[in-house]
């Protein structure tokens, strides 16, 4: 009885790749022969239709001969002989898709390439560092140049990050001959099947080391203090973050070194206060000088500034200051200073003060 894959896999056949890939997945989950209550018969044929409808040349002879269409002969019926297809057993398995059709079912198949082997690689990068950076107020705006020091992991001197004793010999791995990696036949559920893993001997290198570094003993990195000058942008904020690539622990034997990240933090300016690219202040006057009318001197990030204060100004009162503000960080032009005004009620008033602003009054 000829098999439907669609049924097996519960999608429709006009599902898509993804489609189909997620239902294979659902059900790998469900009946793999490893859970309790899983089915290994069941999961050899939801196996037998993902080989079908995961391949488009295969799927589209299913769609138009059945599942019989391997079996198909060329003749006058207009068939075409098609070869090489044997249900689940014998095929070849792209062990960096298997990851991710499984979602961590590789440990039950006891997989030991794909991932795995790029995860040990990934593992050899130096670690990344992190420092908080405090910086002035106006360094923020303006922005400035910082000295950090530090002291970490960096490529050692002596041999150059290669672990090796300087003119020693270097040699390719006994093991897997240069290639970083081994190559086993596994027999699974699947059929046998050619398993691709990190070498366990040089650790994915492909390199042995006869006489391995005196100064950092083969691990081709050793720890020192370091200064590094860094350029902070205008217009950073507090709470923001400057990554700087290559700039963390070195990896070991000249593998890629981690990253910096710079926290930065902003000291904060009693005369200022900032929102994004705006800056705040208050300014105080007199009642007087809020009645007639005069100009003050209102402190900015670029130094004093005239402000003229007209006659009949209310307490609460905003001036703008185009431009006088924090240039944007990836923008262009500077946000505007807000000056917001505080009519200071006189106090201790004389007799004379009070019989005038009696008359005032009236």
């Amino acid at each position: 009885m000829a098999k439907d894959y669609y049924s097996l896999l519960g999608v429709s056949k006009n599902a898509t790749e993804e489609e189909i890939k997620k239902a294979f997945r659902k059900e790998a989950h469900k009946h793999h022969p490893d859970k309790s209550g899983g089915d290994e018969a069941k999961f050899k044929e939801i196996n037998e239709a993902y080989q079908v409808l995961g391949n488009k040349e295969r799927r589209a002879r299913y769609d138009r001969f059945g599942s019989g269409f391997e079996n198909g002969q060329a003749g006058a019926g207009g068939q075409q002989q098609w070869g090489g297809f044997n249900g689940a057993e014998g095929f070849n398995i792209n062990m960096d898709d298997l990851g991710d059709i499984f979602g961590g079912f590789g440990d039950i198949f006891g997989f030991g390439g794909g991932r795995q082997g790029r995860r040990a690689k990934q593992q050899q990068r130096g670690s990344d560092i992190e420092v908080r950076l405090e910086i002035e107020f106006k360094e923020a705006v303006f922005g400035s140049e910082k000295t950090i020091r530090l002291s970490k992991n960096v490529s050692c001197a002596k041999c150059q990050g290669s672990g090796a004793e300087p003119g020693s010999k270097i040699e390719n791995c006994p093991t897997c001959h240069g290639s970083g990696h081994v190559t086993q036949v596994q027999r699974t559920i699947f059929g046998q099947m050619q398993v691709q893993g990190i070498c366990p001997t040089c650790h994915g290198e492909g390199k042995k080391i006869v006489t391995p570094c005196s100064q950092c003993h083969g691990s081709g990195i050793t720890k020192d203090n370091s200064e590094l000058t860094v350029k902070i942008p205008a217009g950073i904020d507090n709470g923001e973050t400057i990554r700087l690539t290559g700039q963390g622990e070195a990896g070991a034997k000249n593998a890629p070194a981690g990253d910096l990240y710079l926290h930065i933090i902003v000291i904060p300016d009693r005369r200022f206060q900032r929102d994004g690219t705006t800056i705040h202040s208050q300014s105080e006057i007199s009642f007087p000088q809020a009645a007639l009318g005069t100009k003050i001197d209102i402190e900015t990030v670029d130094g004093p500034v005239s402000l003229k204060i007209p006659a009949g100004t209310q307490s609460g009162k905003v001036f703008s200051l185009h431009a006088k503000g924090v240039p944007g960080l990836r923008s262009k032009g500077r946000g505007d200073h807000l000056v917001t005004v505080i009519v200071k009620t006189p106090t201790d008033l004389t007799r004379k003060q009070k019989q005038l602003l009696e008359e005032f009054e009236s």
